[in-house]
């Protein structure tokens, strides 16, 4: 359920060099972590894959998200939980934002050092990586479908409608990137290819082609809510997002030449007084809509 092609986070790139300290960064230069400026961008797919050859090789879990695959042999304070350290690190995102979020921040959360987190983790984005496929692990269409008054019937076979589908992917992308603002960033950052990310890709897809769309168009739709979704919450909710001043400039827009601006005049209440919410379902459901016209313009796909 995200865009498959990689943006500038809304608030400007995140910080990607590292200096000696712990709080920034994912280009390496012989750190305590064994890194070097060769090694793969965090969150980048040759980073992921590279997360698992390690855990192959140390005969640990194949599972991407799992604490075999990041965790760097030596001495010290034991190693903490993997888990632990990425439920802490979405705290104080969501609490301080990830410019402001640094590894020393997150060691003295755990009642740690940095140096036992560098055991784990080479810079900041590693983990910021880890928390954008946390949170979209979160996300639930099922629940958000269910939600939605404006859903389509399921199918004769019980099988959700990709109408259905769609609505759910998009309404539970925005519940949880709006309960994880901050996150939006690093999300654009990369193509999110952790294993929640493609879990999720792999599920969304399949209910939309089981719900009658072919392949292709599948693909094609799913991109177009993820990008809706994301760029909705960037704007609306994330952290450069404007304060909700509706009356202020509802009262500008009546304040304006009648001769030049008429339409803008009478449309003032209903541009400046509809909830985000109602705003992201409206839209939602106009490229449902739209997308229902070129499904039937093109041959339906066979159910799995």
């Amino acid at each position: 359920m995200t865009p498959d092609a990689p943006g500038t986070p809304p608030d400007g790139p995140i910080d990607d060099t590292r200096t000696g300290d712990a709080t920034t960064g994912n280009t390496r230069t012989g750190d305590a972590a064994g890194g070097t400026t060769d090694d793969p961008v965090a969150g980048s797919p040759a980073w992921w894959a590279a997360r698992a050859a390690r855990a192959a090789r140390a005969g640990g879990s194949h599972d991407l998200g799992s604490a075999s695959a990041t965790t760097r042999r030596g001495r010290g304070r034991p190693a903490l939980d993997t888990d632990l350290i990425v439920a802490t690190a979405l705290r104080l995102v969501d609490a301080h934002g990830t410019h402001a979020f640094s590894l020393r921040m997150l060691a003295e959360a755990l009642g740690s050092g940095t140096a036992t987190l560098y055991r784990h983790f080479a810079a900041k984005d590693e983990i910021l990586a880890l928390v954008v496929d946390r949170v979209l692990g979160e996300a639930d269409p099922a629940a958000a479908r269910s939600s939605s008054s404006s859903s389509q019937p399921s199918t004769d076979t019980g099988t959700p409608s990709w109408q259905e589908a769609l609505r759910g992917t998009g309404l539970g992308l925005y519940a949880v990137l709006r309960a994880h603002p901050h996150v939006v960033g690093p999300l654009m950052a990369q193509v999110p290819v952790g294993p929640n990310g493609l879990a999720q890709r792999e599920r969304v897809l399949h209910a939309l082609v089981a719900g009658g769309l072919e392949a292709g168009l599948a693909a094609r739709a799913f991109t177009a809510v993820a990008h809706y979704a994301i760029g909705f919450v960037a704007q609306q909710h994330g952290p450069a997002a404007a304060p909700g001043n509706g009356p202020e400039l509802a009262a500008f827009y009546r304040r304006l030449d009648p001769a030049g601006h008429p339409t803008l005049i009478a449309a003032a209440e209903a541009l400046t007084s509809v909830p985000p919410e109602e705003e992201f379902r409206f839209g939602l459901d106009l490229l449902v809509r739209g997308l229902e016209g070129v499904a039937g313009a093109a041959p339906a796909s066979t159910a799995p």
